[in-house]
């Protein structure tokens, strides 16, 4: 494929997929001008510092953890919601990170998570149809004409709930919240009330340990500021390209293009064609970008996507995020592993145990059984296993709410008990507990992966 030359704009002469239809384009274009005009929400310096850290991932010395809501909303924007999210999000980090011996790459599906893919572009209820609703950037939930027509206006709004967002993240990672001694006491209490705290138990108490003995060494949050703060990043879905455009700066010290909307953004397994307007824009950014790697994607195909996207096969440039389903993942990772490993290219394998994990429920709720994305997450690691690569991170949904969206875990959620607190505004998401539940189980799975590539290092004489 001969590639042209790249500009914020040159995606606009490729077809494009999932695209709201702007009944008023002067207003659109209006709103897009004004964007063009704004504060950049992220720098490029940030990105490359989260390149930096993935590159590590792509070595096998580091582990990502990428999480955060499936569609962010205007209504939920309250800051108790992205404390409680955080909250959950950092003790994830500090059982990941004890039990696989090294540094977690933090980045959340947050502050710019706003538009959805759609399986079909109309919705019908009785005899109703209307537009489906593609996320609160773009039109409302509400099931009213006035409420599905796509509103320019919504773009503007996502993009000051942005960065009110990233404001108070940056704060919390920064300003104290995000002290180590903090996380680990709220992991105790978790632990504590868990009816399976019994299972965590043994590694809780050996992070007390390590803590105890830095505390006598004079380690400390006051001595070591690192344990005080934290790097934390943000990333979307690149779905909506007049936005990402306007967004789209040249960096005053390399001269070189970023998406200043967040630190990572990635392509949708459904707007991933080579051809394709999202893949041209995406190639043109130099932050570091995500690809989500579904069950119809071929080995030549995704060598072919690679070969577009990271040209210069760059570590850290980016991160595969495969979506197969839990009893699907021996069938299509095992050869897009070998593909890349054939073809001698630098990625990060993420699994994203959701997307292909969706069911309806018996009482009419869409739902994702707890087992099912656990099954997924075994079986992604099993299979990197067998391959001799590495599992570098995953990709969930999740809130730090005590919602009742996914099926399952220890609390063992029913499909009855979905209509209690099914707040989502799209798929359902992992809540706290099921999340760290989750982080707890990928955490021994990290640790078993840690000792076989030792022993393997020790075996080849390294």
């Amino acid at each position: 494929m001969i590639k042209t030359s790249w500009t914020p704009a040159s995606w606009q002469q490729k077809p494009i997929q999932q695209v709201p239809d702007y009944a008023d384009k002067a207003a659109l274009e209006a709103v897009e001008a004004r964007l063009a005009t704004y504060p950049p929400l992220v720098f490029a310096g940030e990105a490359r510092k989260l390149k930096k850290g993935l590159a590590a991932v792509s070595r096998g010395e580091a582990f990502l953890l990428q999480g955060g809501d499936c569609a962010e909303s205007f209504l939920e924007h309250h800051p108790d919601n992205i404390r409680d999210f955080f909250r959950v999000f950092l003790q994830m980090a500090v059982v990941l990170t004890f039990a696989g011996q090294m540094p977690v790459v933090k980045v959340g599906r947050i502050a710019g998570q706003f538009a959805k893919p759609r399986s079909a572009p109309m919705e019908k209820i009785g005899d109703v149809e209307l537009p489906s609703y593609r996320g609160d950037n773009i039109n409302g939930i509400e099931f009213t004409p006035e409420a599905r027509n796509p509103d320019p206006r919504r773009i503007e709004d996502s993009y000051r709930q942005s960065a009110a967002t990233l404001n108070l993240l940056r704060a919390f990672a920064q300003g104290g919240y995000a002290n180590l001694e903090h996380v680990h006491q709220w992991m105790l209490g978790f632990v504590k009330d868990s009816p399976q705290g019994h299972h965590y138990q043994e590694i809780a108490d050996r992070i007390s340990e390590s803590m105890a003995f830095m505390r006598a060494c004079g380690i400390d949050p006051e001595t070591a500021p690192s344990l005080r703060s934290t790097d934390f990043f943000t990333s979307h879905e690149a779905l909506l390209l007049g936005y990402e455009q306007a967004m789209t700066r040249v960096d005053s010290t390399t001269g070189d293009w970023y998406a200043t909307s967040g630190h990572m953004l990635w392509i949708g397994d459904r707007t991933r064609q080579p051809d394709h307007a999202h893949v041209e824009y995406m190639r043109g950014v130099k932050n570091p970008i995500g690809l989500k790697c579904g069950p119809s994607l071929t080995g030549d195909g995704l060598i072919e996507l690679i070969d577009l996207l990271n040209p210069e096969n760059e570590p850290g440039r980016l991160t595969l995020i495969c979506r197969f389903g839990a009893n699907k993942v021996f069938d299509h990772l095992p050869q897009l592993i070998r593909a890349v490993e054939r073809e001698g290219r630098s990625v990060v394998w993420s699994c994203d145990p959701m997307h292909g994990n969706t069911i309806k429920a018996v009482t009419g709720y869409k739902t994702r059984p707890f087992d099912l994305i656990l099954k997924e997450v075994k079986s992604f690691f099993e299979v990197h296993a067998g391959e001799g690569t590495f599992p570098g991170g995953i990709h969930i949904e999740m809130t730090g709410k005590n919602v009742t969206e996914c099926t399952g875990g220890a609390r063992a959620i029913t499909d009855e008990d979905l209509s209690d607190r099914y707040h989502t505004h799209c798929d359902p998401r992992l809540n706290a507990d099921q999340s760290l539940e989750l982080a707890f189980l990928v955490a021994e799975l990290l640790k078993t992966s840690r000792v076989g590539h030792q022993k393997q290092a020790v075996a080849s004489g390294f």
